[in-house]
């Protein structure tokens, strides 16, 4: 075979996302759909948010994406057994016919998200078809596997997004025809999101979506360690078959454009007081007297101007900016665009993590990555330990790094709203 000329051939293959049977709630078995959702499985802050999660309803999907047990083999063989009741027990049903299914999130303060969910084919990275923009954490990835193996199951989807040119499309037409008919299901969950999901069956209708989607390239928004998962299984097993293919979230963000938060970092054990004194010298600190928002504020005025951190866990907070130009010539690789180079998730990994306050990154005994700003902050109080806050990366940036194939440090955005874990689920012998 001539391998340059199969390679060429295989890269000129677009996105291709396929229909699937979804596996749903059926919501006379429960006591509603709101209770039996979860936010991402990264983004539950353990253990409070599992304990809440299963406390709203025995069949919440937590029970699935992070199961409790004392081994992970156990958590594992617990949640497929779960899984295998609740579809036994009609409790999850498979829809009679494949379909795609266009999804919609809105909220009271003016969001509004609609895109595709699909079963999509998992590319390798050389046909740059699925571009991530941060590193993963291979632990992260062994247990997502595991989980996936034992269940059989794509259990939620990832969230990808790709730029359309911003007029009518084919595929933003059906969208908007399809969300004025009545939904599938429609629920508001607790963080005050309308959730509305619909079916997308016929077969004309989905041929169109998925012969304009294959001219797209779609970037990860929320997934990285989910779609690493896809890829090491697909690796695992025979094609072709079910594992060639992931649940995915698409959105065109030329319609509807994410927003963009940071991921903030706790440090176990490291007190708020020995970061400072590790500080000393190499950075500018200012304690801030305000509360959360106006810290943050003034966080935000700060990273204007360059980069900056904002450390608390000791009841107030510690604006962390001005770092010594030798010091960062020193730690940062020199071999990455000048974007990277400058990044707050970059110096935070490169210099204070590695140089300064040694710790490892890949270690959750040592460092956890939280979502939520307030919770970051209380967990720090209440532990002992301390809080990085960071301001938030612009997507442009992201998108433009992933283009060029750097990938930014783990955990560096969290690009929302992200879909409700628990509308649909993607069972690999449907």
């Amino acid at each position: 075979m001539n391998t340059a000329g199969h390679s060429e051939a295989k890269a000129r293959r677009g996105l291709e996302l396929t229909p699937f049977r979804g596996l749903r709630y059926d919501p006379d078995r429960v006591g509603s759909l709101a209770a039996v959702t979860s936010p991402p499985y990264d983004v539950v802050v353990r253990p409070d948010g599992v304990h809440h999660l299963r406390s709203a309803d025995p069949h919440n999907i937590v029970r699935l994406i992070l199961p409790e047990a004392d081994t992970p083999e156990a958590r594992n063989a617990q949640a497929a057994d779960t899984l295998r009741r609740w579809r036994a027990e009609g409790v999850l049903t498979a829809d009679p016919d494949p379909g795609l299914y266009v999804y919609e999130q809105s909220h009271g303060d003016g969001m509004l998200q609609r895109g595709i969910i699909g079963a999509l084919r998992v590319s390798d990275p050389e046909e740059q078809l699925v571009l991530p923009h941060e590193d993963v954490m291979p632990h992260i990835v062994a247990d997502r596997a595991a989980l996936m193996r034992a269940t059989s199951a794509n259990l939620e989807p990832l969230l990808l997004t790709y730029r359309g040119d911003g007029s009518a499309t084919v595929t933003a037409g059906l969208i908007d025809r399809v969300a004025e008919r009545p939904p599938l299901l429609a629920t508001t969950t607790e963080d005050g999101f309308h959730h509305r999901l619909w079916s997308l069956t016929d077969a004309a209708d989905v041929t169109a979506i998925t012969k304009e989607l294959a001219g797209h390239q779609a970037l990860i928004a929320d997934g990285h360690h989910r779609w690493a998962t896809y890829r090491r299984l697909r690796a695992e097993r025979p094609s072709p078959g079910p594992w060639d293919h992931g649940l995915v979230l698409l959105v065109d963000t030329a319609r509807y454009p994410l927003r963009v938060r940071a991921i903030h970092r706790l440090l176990h054990g490291l007190p708020v007081a020995d970061a400072l004194t590790a500080l000393h010298g190499l950075f500018r600190v200012r304690r801030v007297d305000a509360a959360l928002p106006d810290a943050l504020g003034v966080l935000a005025e700060a990273t204007a101007t360059g980069n900056a951190f904002l450390l608390a866990g000791d009841g107030t907070f510690h604006l962390v900016d001005r770092p010594d130009p030798d010091l960062l010539a020193r730690t940062v690789p020199a071999d990455r665009p000048r974007a990277w180079r400058t990044l707050d998730a970059t110096v935070l990994h490169a210099t204070l993590l590695e140089h300064v306050w040694r710790i490892p990154e890949d270690s959750p005994a040592h460092i956890a990555y939280i979502h939520d700003t307030a919770a970051t902050v209380e967990k720090a109080e209440r532990d002992g330990g301390t809080a990085v806050l960071l301001h938030p990366v612009r997507e442009e940036i992201v998108r433009d790094l992933a283009r060029q194939g750097v990938t930014m440090p783990r955990k560096s955005t969290s690009f929302g709203p992200k879909p409700a874990s628990g509308l649909v689920l993607r069972a690999l012998d449907l």
